[in-house]
């Protein structure tokens, strides 16, 4: 498969693009990523989400460790061609390393962050640590 359509997304300088994943059906952002280009080519290929993790700098394919594997269903390039979006079915129902269903579990509220969804699963449970 050519892969002239990786040429049409506007890489930052580091060579990677923001990613917004969000839950299919609720529409609920379940996290924001990263992506290089092998991890774009890797998602469209697997139709599994993989991302590049900064921290770790190398390629991950979610749910490599947890089971927790995102079954992409769409993918959509911003206007500017600088962001991602990614529509996935959320195997297991937990995207988050907390243990909750999505990494957005923190809202403002009175001059504090306060977490308002539960963990549903005990992250020493998932990854064993």
């Amino acid at each position: 498969m050519k892969h002239d359509w990786l040429d049409k997304v506007n890489w930052a300088q580091d060579g990677l693009v923001p990613v917004v994943t969000q839950e299919a059906g609720s529409g609920r952002v379940l996290t924001v990523a990263w992506m290089n280009r092998e991890a774009l080519g890797k998602t469209v290929e697997t139709g599994e989400a993989h991302y590049w993790s900064r921290s770790r700098r190398k390629l991950w394919h979610k749910g490599e460790e947890s089971g927790h594997v995102q079954k992409v269903k769409s993918i959509r390039l911003d206007c500017d061609e600088d962001v991602l979006l990614i529509e996935v079915e959320q195997v297991g129902g937990i995207a988050c390393h907390t243990g909750r269903h999505s990494c957005f579990f923190r809202k403002f509220d009175g001059g504090k962050w306060v977490a308002t969804d539960p963990v549903l699963k005990d992250p020493r449970d998932i990854y064993g640590k």
